[in-house]
C-alpha cells in the first residue's frame, strides 16, 4: 500500500459540483487500497475577495489580522470536501494546517515552513481517515495562524509529502490543477505548445521561476530536496498528466524542453554610485527587507564610479523606489532610473549542459525577426532575454519554434515509456 498526497486548486473545488469530482478522484486512490492526504486551497476567488472585504474595512490592515482572514477560506473548503468524502463512505477528517503539524517561521503573509511534525497525519491514517488539510497556512512556534504567500497550497502538499516519505512508498503527490501537465509553452499563448510526459525538478524549477505558472518554485525545491514524486495532473478529468522528477540520463538527449514568458517587469538603475565594497549589500539588503524578489541583476564599472540595473515585478516598482532612494542617500551620491514596459522570454533544458549552440540558435532567430534584446542572463540550463513588452508573444513563439518545441512533448513521452519499461 502506497501513499498519496493529493493537493485540489481553488478552481477545482469552486463550486459543490467541483468538489464532489474531487471527492471521487479521492477516493478512487483509496479503493486502489492506497492511504490519501489531501491538500486544499480556498475556493474559486475567496482569497481575493477576502482580502478586497479587509480592504473596504480598514484602508491598511495588520499583516497579522490578514493572515487571520485569509485562513478561513481553506478552512471552509476543507469541511465540504471531508463531507462529501463522507457521503461517499470515505472516513474524512478536516485539519488546519496547525493541527497538521505544519510550523512555520512566523512571518505573516510569506511565511516559511520550517518543519513538519507528522504524528497526527500518521494517526489518522493509521485510523483508516483520510485527513484533509487547510493549504497556504501553518502555525507559528509562537501560536500564530501564518499564510505561506504566493503558491502555498502547492507548498504544503509537497511539505507533507515529504514528511510521510511518500517516495519511498510508491507514492508521490499529486497536483490536481485545472490544466492536465506541464506543456512546452503557456498554450494559451503558444497554441501549438506540447504537453511533456515528464521534466525534471531543475528543468520545472526554472520553469517556474521564469514565469510558467502551473508549479510554484518554492513546492518543487521542496520534492527535488526531498525526492518527492510530483504528478501535475487534470482534477476534472482523467489524464496522464505530468511528471516531475529527478534528472535520468536520456533526458539530456533534449537541448531544450520549454520556453516561458515573463511579462510586465521594469529596470531600476542606480548610475554614477561610487564604485566601494560594500554598496552592492547595502542595496540589496534594503531590497530584500523591502520583501522584493529581484530578477536579473547587471553591474557595469567606470573607475572609481559604477551603474547597477536589476528588474523587478511592475507591482515592485513603487517600494523598489523607495529603498533604492534611500541607499542613494546613504551613498551621497548617484541617480536612480526607473524603465517600464519590459518582459524577459527564456528556454531551458538540461540538454544544455552537452549541446553547443543553443545561444546563437535564439538570438539569430530574434535577430531575423528584427526583435531587440536589452540584456542576457544564461545559466546551465537556461537562457533569458530582456526585451520590450511589445514584442514579447512573438519572441516566445520565434523561441518555441526554433527549438522545435512542438515535438519535445513526443519525444519526452517515447523517453519515459522506455524508462517504464
Amino acid at each position: 500500500m502506497a501513499t498519496f498526497v493529493q493537493k485540489f486548486g481553488g478552481t477545482s473545488v469552486g463550486d459543490p459540483q467541483r468538489i464532489a469530482r474531487c471527492a471521487a478522484r479521492v477516493k478512487q486512490r483509496r479503493d486502489e487500497g492506497h492511504s490519501v492526504v489531501v491538500v486544499v486551497s480556498a475556493m474559486g476567488h475567496t482569497t481575493d475577495e477576502l482580502i478586497e472585504l479587509a480592504g473596504r474595512v480598514s484602508e491598511k490592515p495588520s499583516r497579522r489580522e490578514l493572515d487571520m482572514l485569509m485562513a478561513t477560506g481553506e478552512q471552509v473548503s476543507v469541511a465540504l470536501v471531508a463531507m462529501a468524502l463522507e457521503k461517499l463512505g470515505v472516513p474524512a477528517i478536516s485539519l488546519t494546517g496547525g493541527q497538521a503539524g505544519i510550523l512555520t517561521d512566523g512571518a505573516f503573509g510569506r511565511a516559511r515552513i520550517i518543519r513538519v511534525v507528522g504524528d497526527r497525519l500518521e494517526q489518522e491514517l493509521a485510523a483508516g481517515r483520510v485527513p484533509v488539510v487547510c493549504g497556504f497556512q501553518g502555525l507559528s512556534l509562537e501560536g500564530e495562524i501564518n499564510t505561506l504567500g504566493r503558491g502555498g497550497s502547492d507548498t504544503t502538499a509537497v511539505a507533507l509529502a515529504a514528511a510521510l516519505r511518500v517516495g519511498e512508498k510508491g507514492g508521490c503527490c499529486e497536483i490536481f490543477t485545472d490544466v492536465d501537465g506541464v506543456y512546452t509553452a503557456d498554450p494559451r499563448l503558444v497554441p501549438n505548445a506540447s504537453k511533456l510526459a515528464r521534466i525534471s525538478y531543475e528543468e520545472m524549477l526554472e520553469l517556474a521561476l521564469l514565469g510558467a505558472q502551473v508549479m510554484h518554485p518554492r513546492a518543487v525545491l521542496f520534492g527535488e530536496r526531498y525526492g518527492v514524486p510530483i504528478h501535475v495532473r487534470h482534477s476534472q478529468r482523467p489524464d496522464e498528466g505530468t511528471m516531475i522528477c529527478r534528472e535520468t540520463p536520456e533526458m539530456e538527449d533534449v537541448m531544450v524542453v520549454g520556453a516561458a514568458l515573463k511579462p510586465d517587469l521594469g529596470r531600476v538603475s542606480l548610475r554614477r554610485i561610487p564604485n566601494n565594497p560594500g554598496v552592492q549589500g547595502m542595496l540589496f539588503d534594503a531590497v530584500a527587507k523591502a520583501g522584493i524578489m529581484v530578477d536579473d541583476i547587471m553591474q557595469t564599472e567606470f573607475g572609481e564610479i559604477a551603474s547597477i540595473s536589476f528588474t523587478v515585478d511592475h507591482g515592485d516598482l513603487a517600494d523598489v523606489k523607495i529603498a533604492a532612494s534611500q541607499v542613494l542617500d546613504r551613498v551621497g551620491t548617484g541617480e536612480l532610473a526607473i524603465e517600464i514596459g519590459l518582459a524577459k522570454i527564456s528556454v531551458v533544458g538540461t540538454g544544455m549542459k552537452s549541446h553547443s549552440g543553443v545561444a546563437s540558435r535564439m538570438f539569430v532567430a530574434l535577430g531575423a525577426a528584427g526583435i531587440p534584446i536589452h540584456n542576457i542572463t544564461t545559466s546551465e540550463i537556461k537562457i533569458s532575454c530582456i526585451l520590450g513588452k511589445e514584442h514579447a508573444q512573438k519572441a516566445l513563439a520565434i523561441a518555441h519554434e526554433v527549438f522545435g518545441l512542438d515535438k519535445i512533448g513526443a519525444s519526452r513521452t517515447e523517453q519515459a515509456a522506455a524508462a517504464a519499461r
